[in-house]
Formats: structure tokens, sequence, C-alpha cells
């Protein structure tokens, strides 16, 4: 059996990243590897592709309200957010990392960009994705992120992310290199085929996202309830960024029309809904009424567990959008109503899954003979 490396974002406390890590896992299981992520750390750069910038001419490539933005976030987090995380953040991360180690099978090894190991030469072949793998300012450019220690011709990409729709110019000469040498590609979303063509020449085929490949059943044969779960029915919400006034007096309304509990998962304000694990957060999803989301994976699960659900943009506060992916879901399924400002009231908690069953299975055919095609 061929041995697969997975190269992802270790991230113990985001639910997409472990459950895509999960999918990706079980899809390369399902076409008979045996796969395997190899656990890697990153490191903040501040040198990239011999260029230095300092904060004065950061700060002129900011527009005010970027750095209004930069300013406000970084206030919340020293008087606010820093201090309620460190209550809470260690025991989500064990929850995170009970998921991990019972579902996805880890490297007992460490790499970095200083230190590999000598385990990577028992690989056949390594795929890196899905997830933000190529945001810059999630990753700082890593190149491990672009399997630069392996073989070109074991060099391949599955559904990665960009995360952005443009890659500051400090960036683009490594991304130019390292993604030439791809043996085959693979992103999520059409903005990162645009920004791989228009640095390569080289055109990258669109899939889903890895979680979008496994079924309902699949899903929820590794969920569990929650202990503080609502009683009967619920309006779930889970926000990345900051819900506005209008999001919050918009949440209130359906709630007291419908006679619907709000349950806020990930808020810093409630320790249990902070900490609930991967397998809770399937859950949620699953049996919510209606969910509120500015979150990709948020949009997936309530597809995948056929919820009905209403997405916001995100607020971030940059004007380097973030919402291409989110973008590329709800388009590739026909969901742009599915969108807060297109979504009509009175069709709030009615969905039709059935064409959108027919458009996933030609996309899952699509990413299985792509990889098909790309693996040894």
């Amino acid at each position: 059996m061929k041995k697969i490396g997975i190269i992802t974002i270790n991230d113990y406390k985001n639910y997409g990243n472990r459950l895509q890590n999960y999918a990706s896992q079980e899809v390369l299981k399902s076409l008979g590897y045996f796969p395997e992520t190899i656990v890697n750390s990153q490191k903040k750069k501040e040198v990239i592709g011999n260029q230095t910038e300092s904060l004065s001419s950061k700060l002129k490539k900011l527009t005010i309200r970027r750095v209004a933005g930069k300013i406000n976030n970084k206030l919340k987090y020293n008087y606010v957010y820093k201090k309620k995380k460190s209550k809470y953040s260690q025991q989500k991360e064990t929850n995170f990392k009970s998921f991990t180690n019972k579902y996805i099978r880890e490297s007992q090894y460490t790499i970095s960009e200083e230190s590999y190991h000598e385990k990577l030469g028992e690989f056949d072949c390594f795929v890196v994705g899905s997830d933000q793998v190529w945001n810059p300012n999630y990753r700082s450019g890593s190149s491990i992120d672009f399997l630069t220690f392996a073989p070109a011709q074991k060099r391949v990409s599955y559904a990665a992310s960009f995360g952005i729709s443009n890659i500051p110019v400090e960036y683009s000469g490594l991304y130019t290199k390292w993604l030439a040498d791809f043996s085959a590609l693979s992103v999520r979303e059409e903005a990162g085929a645009k920004i791989i063509k228009e640095l390569t020449g080289r055109e990258a085929t669109v899939l889903i996202d890895p979680t979008l490949m496994l079924s309902k059943q699949e899903w929820i044969n590794i969920s569990s309830s929650p202990s503080n779960k609502p009683k009967g029915r619920y309006i779930l919400t889970y926000f990345l960024g900051e819900k506005n006034k209008s999001v919050k007096e918009h949440l209130k309304k359906l709630s007291k029309k419908h006679n619907l509990k709000i349950y806020n998962l990930a808020d810093l304000n409630d320790r249990e809904s902070y900490i609930q694990s991967p397998s809770e957060f399937i859950n949620l999803i699953n049996d919510a009424t209606l969910v509120v989301t500015d979150s990709f994976h948020g949009c997936v699960f309530s597809i995948i567990l056929e919820s009905p659900f209403i997405v916001y943009e995100r607020n971030s506060g940059s004007t380097n959008s973030m919402n291409s992916r989110i973008e590329t879901l709800l388009t590739k399924f026909s969901l742009r109503s599915r969108m807060a400002a297109n979504c009509k009231e009175e069709h709030i908690f009615e969905m039709n899954y059935s064409d959108i069953k027919v458009t996933l299975e030609e996309e899952k055919q699509k990413a299985l003979e792509f990889l098909g095609n790309s693996l040894p």
C-alpha cells in the first residue's frame, strides 16, 4: 500500500481545519492509500524573497480603514479577547487534540523549514491542502506548504486555498517558483486558480473542499451531542469575525418571531460553547433549525447536513477579501440566495437539496478523477 504524506495547517482550535484534515485522510484511504498527516511548525518571517519591509513602508500600503481595523483588533485582543481566551483556550485545545488522536493519523515527529526528518523518504507522494495553506497572512510564505522538501514528481495540491484574492507583491517571486514545480495543482476556489494562472501560466483544477466528499451519514457517525445543547428548536450562530449591530438585530428578530433559542458557537462569553469539540460542531449544525454564519465551513457543513443557513460577509477590517471561497461554493451549488443580502425572509427556513445532491455527486467524481490521475 502506497504511503501519502498530508501537509496542512495543524490547528487544534479551528473546526474547519480539523475536519478538512480528517476528510482528506478518509478520501485518500478510500482510494487505497495509507495517509499520514505530517506535523509541521511555522515561524513568522519578516524577510520574504530577500525583501525586508519596514513598519513605515507596510503602513503606507494600508488604507485608513485597515489601519483603524488593525488598531481596534489589537486593542480588543489585548484587553478583552486575550484575557477571556486564556481561561478557555487550554480546554478547547485538549478537546481538539482528543478528536485528532481519535480520528486522524499524525506523525510522531515534527518538521520545519530548518529541520526535516528521515522518515519523509518513506512516502510515495505528498499532498498539501486543503484549508488556507497558501495564505501568506497565516503561513508567512513557508516552503513546507509548497512541498519543497520533496522531488517535484511527488508534489500534489488537493483543493489548496490561498484564502485571499490577491497575493502581496513581496510573496509573488517565491510563490511563482514554488508553484511551478508541482506535478499536479488543484485549488478550492476560482480566485486561487486565477492567482496560479497569473503567477505561473498553469491551469489549476478547482475542486470542492474535501469535507464535501464525505456523506452526511459519515459525518454523523463521528458526531457527538454537547451537554449544553439547547432543548427544542434553535438558531446556531458561528462567526469568525465580529457580528455587527444589524446582524444582532436580525437574530433577535428571527428568534422572537419564530420562537427559536440562539446558540452562539465558539462564543468567548460562554465557556461551554467556546470549547466544543469538532464532533460537537457537527452535531450542533445537524440539529439546528437555522445556521447563521460568516464561515466557509459553516456553510459547507450546513450543505452536507442539509440544514437551512444564511451567510454574512466576514467583518474582518481588511480590504483583501477572504470571501472568495464562500462565493465559489455558493455559486457552484446555485446557493447565492443564501447570502444574507439576497435571502428573503419568507424562504429563510426553506431549502431544496435535490439539485444540490446532483451537483455534489458530479463534483465528487471530478475530485476523484483528479486524484486518480495525479497520485502514484
